[in-house]
Formats: C-alpha cells, structure tokens, sequence
C-alpha cells in the first residue's frame, strides 16, 4: 500500500467530495478513492486517522461519526455534532483514568482544569 499517497493536501481534496454527513464516506473508502487500491487497506486507514488528527488539529472542520464516515462540515450543525461526538468520547477515556486512579471525575476535571 502506497502509504505515502495519503497526504494531508490529497485528503482534503478528496473531502472536498464528501461535504455534509450525506455525503460522508468510511474510512476505507477514502482510502482507496485516494489511492486507487484495496491493497493494505488496514495501514491506509490507520494513515488516514493520523492524517485526519492532523487537519483538525490545524483547525480544517473534518467532521466523522462512526454511522456516516468522514466529511467536510456543511454547517454548524455538522460540525457541532462532531465535536459532541470527540467530546463524549473523551470523557469515557477521563472516566476510565478517575476511576484508574481512584478519584472522582469532578477532582480530576479540576486537576485538568476542563470546562463543565
């Protein structure tokens, strides 16, 4: 698998195809529409997450649920979804380290000075 193909600059072009959670697409088919082969699927997805981390860590509004796939925001609704979505996901990850650690959420929110 030509993981080389998965750039920053070819992942925005190609969800420039896919704006709105309609018209979204899963992970393994943004990488073969990329880089126009099946063949090591499983490192072009993981490629393609790192990627994906990258422009929103940049501030691209790459929005992507596990029901609809990755897409470029249409609105602000689907941005806010989203970022709801990364939300709840993080605060199973800080749940599990309260827990881990033995300290409630709210003493650990505090530790990391996370809004409510």
């Amino acid at each position: 698998m030509p993981e080389h193909l998965i750039t920053r600059d070819r992942v925005l072009e190609a969800l420039a195809g896919h704006i709105g959670a309609e018209r979204a697409a899963h992970a393994e088919d943004l990488v073969i529409e990329i880089t126009e082969s099946a063949d090591g699927i499983d490192a072009g997805t993981r490629r393609l997450r790192r990627v994906v981390e990258e422009l929103r860590n940049d501030g691209h509004h790459v929005c992507g649920l596990p029901a609809h796939g990755y897409y470029m925001a249409a609105d602000e609704s689907d941005l806010n979804a989203t970022c709801q979505y990364l939300y709840s996901r993080s605060m199973t990850t800080l749940r599990q380290v309260a827990a881990m650690k033995r300290v409630s959420l709210p003493d650990l929110r505090g530790q990391l000075r996370l809004p409510s």
